[in-house]
């Protein structure tokens, strides 16, 4: 299975989480073992009492993030989330964990109205419609209760995909502190973006500013982390 999260033990009883990359609820063989596996590699870190989550993911599935983002509420340890670039789509969800939650100065933060792919006839399209619309109002509340926010402000504000700076999300209380810019390496390359090594398609996004994107970066570094990319997206 590919998994997209990792857990390490730390000392003084402390656990790590990192997410980078999409998030699936299956693996490379079909089956949907991904909030299984997830809840029994949490279950596995023991009863630490705090928890760092490291995020840079542009979402992926609507059901598994909620998934995760439920296993890590209910976790006990007190959650401080760093957000490693981009914390978009569901993975923005997944954040809102964190009692505290930290982004660099040239990290990013989007929210927007659930999208998926359907066919069928004008029934089955309008079923479809009023399905992701309980889905809207079920991602909206936990926005509502990190920032506060009444529901049809954030409802609005994921109508509008609002993409944020560090900046902006602490301003609109989606964070908590903002950090000094740290070296993260981002590019875009017609409809991809690659923050530190992650790779998203934002093909169907609407309203992202790539003015806001730092891509300043090393071309050495990047370099290396393409590799990286290419040797994993080609081995199987």
């Amino acid at each position: 299975m590919k998994k997209f999260w990792n857990f390490s033990a730390k000392p003084n009883n402390e656990g790590e989480l990192t997410l980078y990359g999409d998030i699936s609820s299956v693996s490379w063989f079909g089956d949907e073992i991904t909030p299984k596996q997830f809840k029994s590699d949490l279950d596995a870190l023991g009863e630490v009492n705090s928890l760092k989550i490291f995020i840079n993911s542009g979402g992926g599935d609507v059901f598994a993030g909620q998934a995760i983002y439920s296993m890590l509420k209910r976790h006990k340890s007190s959650k401080t989330v760093y957000i490693d670039g981009l914390a978009a789509s569901i993975a923005s969800v997944i954040a809102m964990v964190g009692d505290k939650i930290i982004m660099p100065k040239n990290a990013m933060m989007m929210i927007h109205k659930g999208w998926t792919i359907t066919m069928g006839n004008a029934n089955d399209c309008r079923q479809m419609a009023d399905v992701l619309d309980k889905i809207d109002i079920g991602i909206s509340g936990a926005y509502e209760g990190k920032t506060g926010k009444a529901q049809d402000e954030i409802l609005s504000l994921m109508e509008a995909e609002t993409w944020m700076t560090a900046d902006e999300a602490m301003e609109m209380g989606f964070a908590d502190e903002v950090q000094q810019e740290r070296k993260i390496a981002a590019s875009i390359n017609g409809n991809f973006l690659t923050f530190n090594g992650v790779e998203v398609d934002a093909g169907h996004f609407k309203n992202l500013d790539t003015d806001k994107i730092d891509t300043s970066f090393d071309p050495k570094e990047m370099y290396a982390k393409l590799l990286k990319i290419n040797e994993r997206r080609y081995t199987l």
